[in-house]
């Protein structure tokens, strides 16, 4: 890759990267690179300018006191005077820092400040070898002003030096030859000579300063590829990033349908087995009604209708009439009877049917995600979680309520409840496929103090077939389950809401068959923390 700068004429060869980029990054970092470079370069051009402005100043006062010290005066017999050199190195230098000056100071970095300085420090050089009478180390200034403008690694400022120094030694050198090689009369070409060593050295600053500019760009590609990968991460974070919390959102909506249909599957439990009493209750009433006396009693008003005349000879004399009263009164018990139980069996009805709507409506409070903070009691949220869990009137478990008394806390409900609903099912799954008789479920609530903070501290505790030590360091894992129809996301959720909740959830088991306790601990009266 060649990166050629608009302000020098030569390219040179950068880092190959077209290979690895695709066309427009590798233009993009060309252009980086060129405005580093750029900036970099003026940056140095500016800083040299001020060095040139102090210096050029700094020789104009050494050149009043050179000519002060080697010839402050001239003599006309006895008369002396200021020797005209001290004139020349005030006023002349003057005029020669002048307008350098005022542009390094006004207009640093610009491209007529560097030449200006550039004629000026020639200049300086010329008048310092007049004031000293073309002393032969006096050309050793030339020499150095060159390599102190070569710090300007722009190889045009050294040509218009070069310039300067030919034109002064070939003007002086024929019309005032001793100001410049010291003698009163050189050869033509003398100036040649000197022009000569100057561009000898020129050709070695040249080469430092086509160095110099290849180093900066150099370092400046490099810095642009550096910027471009930097972006190129911090782009590719921000969008893993992004990526991320698109798929945390994605689980944490997944955990919260799966924890709404663990409910919903509870609910539909609950409300099958109370239909389940229903449909018992209904079956019963037909029955009864089935085999009610009452369509019997038909063929009695039809007899009553065939002896209307002699209805009284026909209840006492006839045989079949005789049997009626009793009849009657048999039918009355049975229809009393069947009255008392048709009324038990609608009272049961009564009962199972308010107890679905009481499900239906407790999923309904519940069943909406909020993160809205309520002020709630553990030990009726505990008794809805009961409730709404398939578990609740079981015979075949034995639920211990051990609740100690509490204030109440400021929570997020609907999240506490799902917690509780997740951890019942799981303790009933495992009471469930344990093989032992005594099958119980503890739910205890105690007050606790944690890091310096008031907690309340649930514990659910089943002796059911008990947690494999192994299980115990993932068992908060997203998508881990023992269970074949499991799907994992029950305890996961759980775990994410308690931390969420600003708590803790934790499991513990002596193993296999041996039950287990899972412990949430909760802050009495702390904000939640913000979804992710």
């Amino acid at each position: 890759m060649t990166i050629t700068s608009a302000y020098s004429t030569e390219a040179v060869p950068m880092l190959n990267i077209g290979s690895e980029l695709n066309p427009i990054a590798a233009a993009a970092i060309d252009a980086r690179a060129a405005a580093l470079l750029h900036q970099h370069q003026c940056e140095i051009w500016h800083r040299t300018d001020r060095l040139f402005t102090g210096l050029l100043i700094f020789e104009w006062l050494a050149g009043i006191v050179v000519a002060l010290l080697l010839s402050p005066k001239t003599w006309n017999g006895p008369v002396s005077s200021v020797h005209p050199h001290v004139w020349q190195a005030i006023f002349l230098g003057l005029s020669i820092i002048i307008a350098p000056v005022c542009f390094g100071l006004l207009r640093p970095g610009a491209a007529i400040t560097r030449h200006l300085i550039a004629i000026a420090q020639m200049l300086s050089s010329a008048l310092l070898i007049h004031l000293g009478n073309g002393r032969a180390e006096l050309h050793f200034h030339v020499f150095g002003s060159l390599a102190f403008l070569a710090f300007y690694r722009d190889w045009k400022v050294l040509i218009s030096a070069t310039i300067v120094v030919a034109a002064d030694h070939f003007l002086r050198g024929i019309f005032f030859p001793q100001s410049v090689f010291g003698l009163v009369a050189a050869g033509n070409w003398r100036w040649l000579e000197h022009a000569g060593w100057v561009v000898f050295e020129d050709l070695f600053l040249l080469t430092s300063c086509r160095q110099g500019v290849r180093e900066m760009r150099g370092i400046a590609q490099r810095q642009a590829l550096l910027e471009h990968s930097h972006q190129t991460v911090e782009e590719k974070v921000i969008q893993r990033t992004q990526q991320l919390k698109e798929v945390q959102q994605e689980l944490v909506k997944t955990a919260r349908s799966a924890g709404m249909a663990e409910i919903a599957t509870s609910v539909l439990h609950n409300v099958g087995n109370v239909l389940n009493s229903v449909n018992i209750s209904v079956t019963m009433a037909i029955t009864k009604v089935q085999e009610s006396p009452v369509p019997n009693l038909a063929l009695v008003v039809n007899a009553f209708d065939q002896h209307k005349s002699d209805l009284g000879h026909y209840l006492t004399t006839d045989q079949q009439g005789q049997q009626i009263p009793g009849y009657l009164a048999t039918v009355s018990e049975v229809m009393r009877e069947e009255q008392t139980a048709l009324l038990g069996e609608m009272a049961s009805l009564a009962k199972h049917v308010d107890h679905i709507k009481q499900i239906v409506s407790m999923q309904q409070q519940h069943a909406k995600h909020s993160d809205q903070l309520e002020t709630v009691t553990l030990d009726e949220l505990l008794d809805d979680a009961i409730q709404v869990a398939v578990i609740m009137q079981s015979s075949r478990i034995e639920i211990v309520r051990d609740f100690a008394p509490l204030p109440r806390i400021t929570t997020n409900k609907h999240a506490v409840l799902q917690i509780f609903i997740n951890l019942l099912n799981n303790a009933k799954h495992a009471l469930l496929k344990s093989e032992r008789d005594d099958k119980r479920l503890i739910i205890r609530t105690t007050r606790a103090a944690a890091d310096g903070r008031d907690e309340v501290r649930i514990q659910i505790t089943d002796n059911g077939v008990g947690i494999d030590p192994a299980n115990l360091v993932r068992i908060f894992t997203h998508g881990f389950t023992t269970k074949k129809e499991g799907h994992g996301f029950g305890l996961h959720s759980s775990a994410n809401a308690a931390k969420q909740l600003r708590g803790s959830l934790t499991a513990s088991s002596d193993g296999p068959g041996a039950g287990a306790t899972f412990t949430l601990n909760l802050p009495l009266n702390q904000e939640v923390a913000p979804h992710v």
